[in-house]
């Protein structure tokens, strides 16, 4: 079975999350649980956290059906040491602030190497490798250090793929494998597939034959395993074009077959498979057409 939803506000306390998935239709939802933009933020107070549960029981989504984001500014592949700490005490924190919430998963980005190479440089290719190779060896780090400092939690940390923008990591299946490759417990890790992300990173999905091609290359890379949820998103821009840039469902470069494709599709079932896409008030109406796919 599928559990469509999307990621819905949290304005105005984390508790409201759940009735906002309510209000569309939802049986699964994403949300942040601290402002997204902002380093500090103030705790969860044993109110909140009774709340949310309530609203959440309310709702009758479960736990494993929400598919939380930390925040933007982490970069757990960050290459300056002070900032790589920040960003790697922030992340625990979210972690904690999910166990505190009774969710078991966290999504994040795994991180940008950041580093300057220049186009007309010799062997940028291989420079350019050697950066991300050091930063995804330095995210693993991260997580085997978060995994060890929440090792009383079971929040399972969800690295997303990313279109591959500016000098995001992750936007290759083979990154993810790298990274879950370094990862020492494996029972702590997963990925979330965007479906704008991967398709902007060079991965077909439009017709039968690509969609199952990119599958493919995903089982035998990384492996379904590992999936522990998706976005599901329209694109912009055009394949491989590497810009991270959602649409509506059907109005993109990507279209509706492949979102057919998915809905049919049993190695998503039982997981969050999450809107972010670019109109809210038709949320309702992408969710009712996405489950008038499955058969």
């Amino acid at each position: 079975m599928k559990y469509v939803g999307a990621h819905v506000s949290a304005s105005g306390g984390v508790y409201n999350a759940p009735l906002n998935a309510m209000k569309i239709g939802a049986k699964a939802f994403a949300l942040f649980t601290k402002n997204q933009r902002q380093w500090a933020s103030k705790p969860l107070d044993e109110k909140t956290i009774q709340l949310f549960k309530e609203n959440l029981k309310l709702s009758g989504i479960l736990p494993k059906h929400i598919l939380p984001h930390d925040s933007y500014l982490i970069n757990l592949g960050h290459p300056e040491q002070e900032k790589l700490e920040k960003s790697r005490d922030a992340f625990i924190d979210e972690i904690e602030r999910c166990g505190l919430l009774g969710l078991d998963r966290l999504n994040f980005h795994a991180g940008s190497h950041l580093s300057k190479i220049g186009k007309k440089v010799e062997n940028r290719e291989q420079l350019v490798k050697e950066a991300e190779d050091i930063s995804l060896d330095v995210i693993a780090t991260s997580l085997n250090l978060a995994i060890e400092a929440t090792k009383d939690l079971n929040v399972k940390l969800v690295i997303e793929n990313t279109a591959g923008q500016g000098t995001n990591l992750g936007y290759k299946f083979e990154h993810l494998a790298h990274i879950i490759n370094r990862v020492e417990n494996k029972r702590r890790v997963g990925v979330c597939l965007d479906t704008c992300h991967t398709f902007t990173a060079g991965y077909d999905l439009r017709s039968r034959e690509a969609y199952d091609k990119t599958m493919s290359e995903f089982e035998s890379i990384v492996g379904f395993k590992y999936l522990m949820g998706m976005h599901i998103n329209d694109s912009k821009p055009p394949l491989g074009s590497r810009v991270d840039r959602h649409h509506s469902l059907g109005m993109g470069e990507i279209g509706w077959d492949t979102f057919n494709f998915i809905m049919n599709d049993k190695r998503m079932d039982d997981i969050p498979l999450i809107l972010e896409t670019i109109d809210d008030t038709i949320w309702k109406e992408e969710i009712k057409a996405l489950y008038d796919f499955a058969v």
